[in-house]
């Protein structure tokens, strides 16, 4: 694809956005180098890319690969056998805990997920766990090793923690003793790597060892006691023993990691696919663009295409087709009316595709594949080379006309223009006309009559317009095809207060057929305002009928189906009835053939229990619907003799019989029925009004109180402080972040000598609710900060 199109058409401005949307730098210069393709299946494969990239950030949000660094070098090295530094070897470390990430990132969480182009991507990944974990084990940051790397370096380190403390004692009693006259200030210090201790020059005699210094004004000399210079040594001897076997130390690694160069090379390889794939589907979503179908037939139908650097809450989307009925679209209508965005639209929708990249139109749009695409936009002339506009574009459409082919796209802006409006609309029909015959797919945007009248009278060559507002005087911004534009110069003329004898003197100098021409546009664009607005009304017809016939089947879906349900669960309850009404026939008729053996106190409390349980059915089958009680729970002291009573189950009004028992049941007699009920079925018909005032009294114990807990910084600041002060206030922090339901922490405790750090990972390690911890990565604070997530 030529690189003057991609300019013209504003193509590197979208590999701008693109490339911002790559998070590391290997993914980032991928997306500047992303060119338009022409093999139809690479682009297949790389919208197919795009797509299940949206799916999975759809489904699970977006990720980050800021993690994937360029280890060329690194990986170069370990090829060859070299050791790597701290930091080459922190670098890997950081990669691989990162393609861990990635890895379970892209992990299906459903075995019943559909597979796609990413899967594989994801497979080849190999995290080398015992590779990072082994690097993060023996190195805690750039400045420091661990004393577990080695079982010789932890010995090396113990034998100078001796030594300095050997040192120091023999020092502080040196300085607490009878050197303390001699000294300058009772302190030890450090010169070139050896401890000393400042001796006033007057009595430098009187302190023997080596002078390692002296201060600028010459009253203090640093001096090293005979007495430590031999531990001083052993000191010195056991640092370059450190610094060897750190040395040993990188260089272990640096073979372990050797061992998997390959596998690094591939994850690196894979990391940054990844990242330039995602960073097209993020893209994507922001401009809520859709992967386009393409054909090889040159056929273009973008259904509400909108150009993807303008606004889109703004930008008017534009339905065209080109290449199917016609191969040659004529675009007119005023200025500012959208001709050349329309124009522009087309081109760059189709180098976005033809790059991999999903357009920012309805989903079923189609696109072809061209193996160029000419544009001859805007106003291109040069001092320099003293040409004019008319000259620059014209030298322009040459060259199109030499390198253009079958399988090619022409877009043109204002052709003809610059230059005499009858030989430039006489060149630009020929222009037209020449491509035209060679089965070019052209657009082409025109002020001329006569390119209107040209598409009107030859076949495979359409009209199009920008539509016009003559009321409001603003455009709308919508294309037409099938339509010419109409000149609209008298209309705004006299909208803008231009006198009416002078536009009607201007509309002498139109000869007839002219005139007659623009009268015809004229009808044809109220014969289209009046279709238009009755296909509107009869779509709103159609769509109100269908939603109605929707509505109306579902209405009656759901009454079969209650129907259905009612029925069933009548004839359960019927059988149900039929079989406990036998049961209790039943009973009763043993109770009354065991009448003479029984006493009538036994034949009472049967009579009773058949009573209650033709209560029971009864209230079962009253069609009443039972009132919801609007009082308080009746309590037994709150019932006397004689009080009213509604009985709710059976819906009746009576009198309170008897006081409640223990089980809450009671008589009740309701006209000439006596019955027994419970104490909840009861409702009092004349109840108290009297509200007390502590009813209506509000206190201030309903107010929510928030905990400080809600209020917890996600980060807390540890420096300055001594181990102490840190781990107290630490473990206090920790439990308002874990009560506040925080995911994760961020402990900014510093390098230093490392030893805060140290004591905060030893606490978190013993912290029962702390899920997991690690060093901060580039970016986050590095080794200075730790970053902790609850379980």
């Amino acid at each position: 694809m030529n690189s003057k199109v991609l300019q013209t058409l504003e193509y590197n401005k979208i590999i701008v956005q693109l490339t911002d949307k790559a998070t590391s730098e290997p993914g980032r210069k991928l997306c500047r180098e992303l060119v338009p393709m022409t093999d139809p299946e690479q682009i297949e494969l790389a919208q197919t890319e795009t797509g299940d990239a949206l799916s999975r950030i759809f489904k699970k949000g977006s990720t980050s690969f800021g993690g994937n660094k360029d280890l060329g070098m690194t990986i170069r090295s370990l090829e060859v056998g070299s050791a790597l530094s701290v930091s080459e070897l922190l670098s890997i470390a950081s990669m691989l805990e990162n393609v861990n990430r990635i890895k379970a990132y892209g992990r299906n969480d459903r075995e019943d997920t559909p597979a796609d182009s990413l899967d594989e991507y994801f497979d080849l990944l190999e995290p080398l766990t015992p590779l990072s974990n082994e690097i993060r084990r023996c190195i805690l940051s750039e400045e420091e090793i661990a004393d577990d790397a080695s079982p010789t370096l932890k010995h090396i380190r113990r034998s100078m923690t001796l030594t300095n403390d050997k040192i120091h004692s023999q020092l502080t009693s040196m300085i607490n003793g009878s050197y303390r006259t001699y000294l300058q200030d009772a302190v030890v210090t450090m010169r070139n790597n050896r401890y000393c201790i400042p001796v006033k020059a007057e009595h430098k005699g009187h302190v023997p060892g080596m002078v390692h210094d002296q201060s600028s004004t010459g009253s203090t000399f640093f001096i090293e006691p005979a007495a430590v210079v031999t531990l001083n040594n052993e000191l010195k001897e056991l640092a370059l023993k450190e610094q060897e076997e750190i040395e040993i130390i990188l260089a272990d690694l640096s073979a372990q990691a050797g061992e998997h160069a390959a596998a690094l090379a591939t994850n690196q390889k894979l990391m940054t696919a990844l990242d330039f794939i995602f960073a097209k589907a993020s893209l994507a979503m922001d401009e809520n663009a859709t992967k386009p179908i393409f054909n090889t037939e040159h056929h273009i139908r973008i259904r509400k295409g909108r150009h993807p650097l303008l606004d889109k809450k703004k930008v008017v989307p534009i339905d065209i087709e080109l290449g199917t009925d016609f191969d040659l679209l004529v675009i007119t209508g005023p200025n500012t009316g959208g001709k050349t965005v329309s124009l522009k639209t087309v081109g760059l929708l189709t180098l976005m595709g033809q790059a991999g990249l999903h357009i920012p139109a309805l989903d079923r749009s189609e696109l072809s594949i061209f193996t160029e695409v000419y544009a001859d936009i805007g106003d291109e002339q040069s001092i320099e080379q003293n040409l004019s506009t008319f000259s620059s574009h014209m030298t322009s459409i040459v060259t199109i006309l030499q390198k253009a082919d079958a399988d090619s796209l022409c877009l043109f802006d204002e052709l003809g223009a610059g230059t005499d409006p009858t030989e430039g609309a006489a060149l630009a029909i020929s222009i037209l006309d020449h491509l035209h015959g060679k089965g070019i797919r052209t657009m082409a945007t025109t002020h001329y009559s006569e390119l209107k009248v040209y598409a009107l009278s030859t076949p495979f060559v359409e009209n199009a317009c920008c539509e016009f507002n003559v009321e409001t005087l603003r455009p709308t911004y919508r294309l037409l095809i099938g339509i010419p534009g109409k000149s609209n110069a008298f209309a705004i003329s006299s909208r803008l207060g231009l006198p009416d004898y002078i536009i009607e003197d201007a509309k002498k100098h139109i000869t007839e057929d002219q005139e007659s021409f623009e009268d015809l546009l004229t009808d044809l664009e109220n014969s289209r305002v009046t279709i238009e607005k009755e296909r509107l009304e009869i779509a709103s017809y159609k769509e109100e009928i269908k939603s109605l016939k929707e509505r109306l089947t579902s209405k009656q879906e759901k009454i079969d189906q209650s129907k259905d349900r009612i029925l069933r669960e009548a004839n359960e309850e019927a059988r149900q009835i039929l079989q406990d009404a036998k049961d209790v026939a039943d009973e009763t008729i043993r109770t009354f053939q065991k009448a003479g053996t029984a006493s009538m106190k036994d034949l009472e409390k049967s009579r009773q229990k058949v009573r209650d349980k033709i209560s029971e059915k009864d209230a079962k089958l009253s069609l009443r619907t039972p009132e919801k009680p609007t009082h308080k729970q009746l309590k037994p002291n709150q019932l006397k003799l004689g009080d009213s009573v509604k009985v709710v189950s059976m819906g009746l009004t009576g009198t309170v019989n008897s006081l409640p028992d223990r089980n809450g049941k009671l008589f009740v007699q309701c006209g000439i029925i006596r019955s027994q009920v419970s104490l909840n079925d009861l409702v009092l018909l004349e109840e108290k009004n009297e509200i007390t005032a502590g009813e209506f009294r509000q206190t201030g114990s309903g107010k929510l109180k928030m905990s400080k807990s809600y209020s917890v910084s996600t980060e807390i600041n540890l420096l300055g402080k001594t181990v102490d002060e840190a781990l107290t206030e630490l473990d206090k922090y920790l439990d308002d972040a874990y009560l506040a339901h925080l995911p994760s922490v961020r402990i900014v405790h510093g390098k230093g000598t490392g030893a805060l750090r140290k004591a905060v990972q030893n606490y978190l390690r013993r912290c029962k609710y702390v899920k997991s911890y690690r060093a901060g990565e580039y970016g986050e604070g590095d080794a200075g900060v730790t970053i902790a997530e609850f379980k």
